[in-house]
C-alpha cells in the first residue's frame, strides 16, 4: 500500500538525519586529520615556535675573577650594577615611557630619547634602556615605577686604583668580555660562567613569569706586578716625559732571574674605568706594541758576538781617529773624535765607528745568529699575545750598509720588553728568560704557580761577566755619569736612535733610551726606559734624558726591597739557629726588632737572600717583614712567632709559602751552640759561642763575636 502523505516527512527526517550525520562524521574526521597534523607531524615545530613566542632567554653576565698583584692588593674585581629593562607590551605610549626614563637618567640627549621610544616601539618581550647605571639612576627611576620597567643585576668590572697597570690590565665592554690587555688575553679562565633570565610571557606577550640561573666566578690572577713598583715607575716616567718633553714613553721593571715583570709603566696613560673617554694613542701599551730603532742599546748584542766569537777582546785596540767613517757614498759620524780606543771604551763611550768595524769583522750570519739568541725577531712572551715580534732582517739579504747600520743599533726593530729580556740574560749570566707577568692562577681553592721559563742560553757566563765589567764602566766614566748611585755598582748602557719619519731619518725626533741592572754583580732589577721624541732642555741623548728616570726608579726600589749596598755593605747580623727537639721552648719576645735579610755570597742566582728568623716577633710584625720580601704567609695561632717554615737561614723562594706558627707564652730560646738568652723588660741577647747572658731593665747582652743591630 502506496506511503500516505501524512507519513512523507518521516522519510525527509530521516534522510536529513543521515546527511547531518555524514557531515558531522566528515567534520569529526577533518578536526581529527588536522589534530593529528598538527600535534604529532608538526609537533616539534609549533613546540619551538610557542616558546619563542610565550618565553625570551636573557643571558646574566658572569662575575670575572680578580686580579691581584703579587702581594695580593686587588687591582681589579667586579661589583654589582643594575641594568634597567623595559617589557614593550606592558607599556601603552612608548614616547611618554621614554620621556619619563630619559628623565630619571639625566644624561640623555633628544635622539638618544627618541632611539629609546623607537627601541620599546619594536620590541617585544624585552629591550635594554641602559646598562649598568650608576646607583643614583637606579634610585630615581626605582623612584617612579614605571609600568613595564624593571632591574636586573650585572657585574661591572671596577679598577680601584684608575690609572695604575691600565696597560696592563687592559679593560672589560659591557658584555663582560675583556677588550684589551690581560683580560682579553685570559678572558676565557677570568670571565666564568654566564647564567640566564628566563621570561615568560601570556597570549597577549604580557609577562608573568622571570626565572634567573645564577652565573658562576672566574678564576682569580695572580701578577707579578708590585703595586709599589709599579706606582713608582709610572710616577717617574710621567716626570720624565713631562720634564723632557717628550710625546711618550715606557719604563719595565723585570726581575732578571725569573723573567717576572714587576712593573710596566707607559705614558701618556688612561683610566680603564672610562676607557671610552681615552684616544687611541693613550690605550696603546708601547712597551708591547710600538717598534723602534734601539741605537746604542743594542750593542750589547754587538758586543756580546764580539766577545764570545773571540773576534775581539776587551784590551784590543780599535782605531776611530777622525769621527767620521766611509761606506761607499755614506758618511758615518761618531759625537766626537775620539782617537784611538779600545774594544771596551769604544762601548764605553758608544763609539758608532769602533762598533761598525767590529760589527763587519763579525759579518753578517754571525751578528743576526746572536739578535735572534737575544730574542729579537720574535714575540717574547704568550702573556702579550698583541705583542710585535720586532724587524731583524735576514743575514742573507744585507749588504754591508745594512750590516754597519745594525752593528749600531739601526735597521732592527724592537720593543721594550724585548731589550728588557735582552739585557736580563746579561744580568743572568747569559740565559734568555721569558718574560712573564701572572705569577699563578687561583680557581676552585686551588694555587697553580707558574713557572719560570728558560727559552735557551744566549751567551756563556765569562762572555756575561766580562759585558757585565764594561757595562759597569759606562755608568762609571762613560755616558752614564749621571745614573751613579751612591752605595751601589749599577751596569748600563746608554740609546740614542734617529726617527724613522717618511723613510727619511728625523733631525729633531729621537728615541732616547736606557737599559741596565742594579746591583750590576748580584742583580736584582732590570729596568728599561725608553722615551720617545724628547725636546726639553736635557737634549735628546738617552744619558741626560732617560738615565735620570733610571736612576730615580733603582734607588726608590732598592730602598723598598731592602736591598743592601753593594759598595762597602755593612756585615751581616748574626741568625741564632733555632734547635728542632727544643721546639717546646719559645722565644723572649722581641718586639720592635726588624729581622734583616743576610746576603749570601757566591750564590748561582746573584743577589739570593736567606730567609730571616722571625721568632718573638708579633703577627703584625712579621708579616710586614714577609711582604717586603713578597712572600705569602699562613698564620697558626696567635701571639708571637714560636716557630716558622721555612727556618732561619734557609734560602728564599719568593714563590714558596711561610707558614707562622703562634702563641702568646714567651719563654728562653735555644741558640747556636746550646747556649740559652735569658731577658726581661723586652730586652734581647744574641749569644755565641755557648756561653749565657741575663738582662735586665731593658738592657742587652753582647758577647764576643757578635754585631749589634
Amino acid at each position: 500500500m502506496a506511503e500516505t502523505p501524512a507519513n512523507a516527512w518521516r522519510t525527509t527526517l530521516k534522510r536529513r538525519l543521515v546527511v547531518a550525520a555524514v557531515g558531522l562524521l566528515l567534520w569529526s574526521a577533518g578536526i581529527e586529520a588536522r589534530l593529528v597534523y598538527l600535534q604529532v607531524y608538526r609537533h616539534a615545530d609549533l613546540v619551538v615556535r610557542a616558546e619563542r613566542q610565550q618565553m625570551r632567554t636573557v643571558a646574566a653576565s658572569a662575575k670575572r675573577g680578580e686580579i691581584l698583584d703579587r702581594r695580593g692588593h686587588v687591582l681589579a674585581y667586579s661589583v654589582d650594577a643594575d641594568s634597567i629593562y623595559a617589557v614593550p607590551t606592558e607599556i601603552g605610549d612608548p614616547s611618554q615611557a621614554a620621556a619619563a626614563l630619559c628623565g630619571a637618567l639625566g644624561d640623555c640627549t633628544p635622539a638618544d630619547r627618541q632611539a629609546l621610544a623607537d627601541r620599546i616601539r619594536r620590541g617585544r618581550a624585552f629591550v635594554y634602556v641602559r646598562r649598568q647605571v650608576t646607583r643614583d639612576q637606579a634610585r630615581r627611576l626605582a623612584d617612579l615605577q614605571l609600568e613595564g620597567v624593571g632591574f636586573m643585576k650585572e657585574s661591572r668590572r671596577f679598577y680601584p686604583n684608575k690609572e695604575l697597570a691600565a696597560h696592563l690590565l687592559g679593560y672589560v665592554g659591557l658584555d663582560n668580555a675583556g677588550l684589551a690587555g690581560l683580560e682579553a688575553t685570559y678572558d676565557g679562565l677570568i670571565k666564568g660562567h654566564a647564567g640566564t633570565v628566563l621570561i615568560q610571557t601570556d597570549a597577549k606577550r604580557h609577562a608573568f613569569s622571570r626565572i634567573e640561573r645564577p652565573s658562576t666566578t672566574g678564576a682569580t690572577l695572580e701578577l707579578t706586578i708590585d703595586e709599589y713598583l709599579q706606582h713608582i715607575a709610572e710616577r717617574e716616567l710621567q716626570a720624565g716625559v713631562a720634564a723632557n718633553h717628550a710625546a711618550g714613553g715606557t719604563a719595565v721593571i723585570m726581575d732578571p732571574w725569573t723573567g717576572e715583570i714587576l712593573a710596566l709603566a707607559n705614558a701618556p696613560t688612561f683610566n680603564p674605568n672610562i676607557y671610552r673617554d681615552a684616544s687611541d694613542d693613550e690605550r696603546r701599551n708601547r712597551a708591547i706594541q710600538d717598534l723602534y730603532e734601539p741605537g746604542s742599546t743594542f750593542k750589547i748584542v754587538t758586543a756580546s758576538a764580539a766577545l764570545e766569537q773571540n773576534v775581539v777582546h776587551p784590551d784590543d785596540v780599535i782605531d776611530v781617529r777622525g769621527g767620521v767613517l766611509r761606506l761607499g757614498s755614506r758618511v758615518i759620524h761618531d759625537t766626537s773624535d775620539h782617537g784611538v780606543l779600545t774594544f771596551t771604551d769604544v762601548i764605553v763611550m758608544s763609539s758608532n765607528i769602533g762598533a761598525i768595524k767590529v760589527g763587519l769583522r763579525l759579518g753578517q750570519e754571525r751578528l743576526g745568529i746572536y739578535a735572534r739568541r737575544f730574542g729579537f725577531g720574535r714575540p717574547s712572551s704568550p702573556d702579550f699575545p698583541g705583542e710585535s715580534p720586532g724587524i731583524l732582517w735576514d743575514p742573507a739579504k744585507q749588504n754591508e750598509g745594512a750590516l754597519a747600520s745594525m752593528s749600531m743599533g739601526y735597521q732592527v726593530g724592537v720593543t721594550p720588553l724585548q731589550m728588557a729580556a735582552a739585557v736580563s740574560s746579561v744580568a743572568n749570566g747569559g740565559e734568555l728568560i721569558e718574560p712573564r707577568v701572572v705569577r699563578a692562577v687561583i680557581m676552585d681553592g686551588r694555587r697553580v704557580p707558574v713557572r719560570r721559563k728558560v727559552v735557551h742560553r744566549a751567551i756563556n757566563q765569562s762572555v756575561a761577566a766580562e759585558l757585565t765589567t764594561i757595562m759597569e764602566q759606562v755608568v762609571e766614566r762613560g755616558t752614564a755619569t749621571m745614573v751613579q748611585i751612591p752605595g751601589y755598582t749599577v751596569a748600563g748602557k746608554t740609546g740614542t736612535a734617529a726617527k724613522l719619519e717618511a723613510g727619511r731619518y728625523s733631525k729633531s725626533d729621537y728615541n732616547a733610551s736606557f737599559i741596565g741592572f742594579v746591583p750590576s754583580r748580584k742583580p736584582v732589577f732590570t729596568i728599561v726606559i725608553v722615551l720617545d721624541s724628547p725636546h726639553g732642555a736635557n737634549g735628546y741623548y738617552g744619558g741626560p734624558v732617560s738615565g735620570p728616570i733610571f736612576k730615580r726608579i733603582a734607588t726608590a726600589i732598592m730602598r723598598q726591597y731592602g736591598v743592601p749596598p753593594s759598595i762597602n755593605p755593612a756585615p751581616p747580623l748574626l741568625v741564632a739557629r733555632y734547635d728542632a727537639e727544643d721546639s717546646h721552648e719559645q722565644p723572649a719576645s722581641t718586639a720592635g726588632r726588624a729581622p734583616s735579610i743576610v746576603t749570601v755570597a757566591g750564590t748561582s742566582q746573584g743577589s739570593e737572600a736567606i730567609f730571616p728568623d722571625l721568632r718573638g716577633l708579633s703577627a703584625r710584625d712579621a708579616l710586614h717583614t714577609l711582604a717586603r720580601l713578597g712572600m705569602t704567609t699562613r698564620l697558626n695561632g696567635a701571639g708571637t712567632v714560636t716557630r716558622q717554615e721555612p727556618e732561619p737561614g734557609a734560602p728564599i723562594d719568593r714563590d714558596a709559602l711561610c707558614t707562622l706558627w703562634l702563641e702568646r707564652q714567651a719563654g728562653p730560646i735555644r741558640l747556636a751552640g746550646g747556649s740559652t738568652a735569658l731577658t726581661a723588660g723586652g730586652s734581647t741577647a744574641l749569644i755565641a759561642g755557648g756561653s749565657t747572658a741575663l738582662t735586665a731593665g731593658g738592657s742587652t747582652a753582647l758577647t764576643p763575636g757578635t754585631t749589634q743591630p
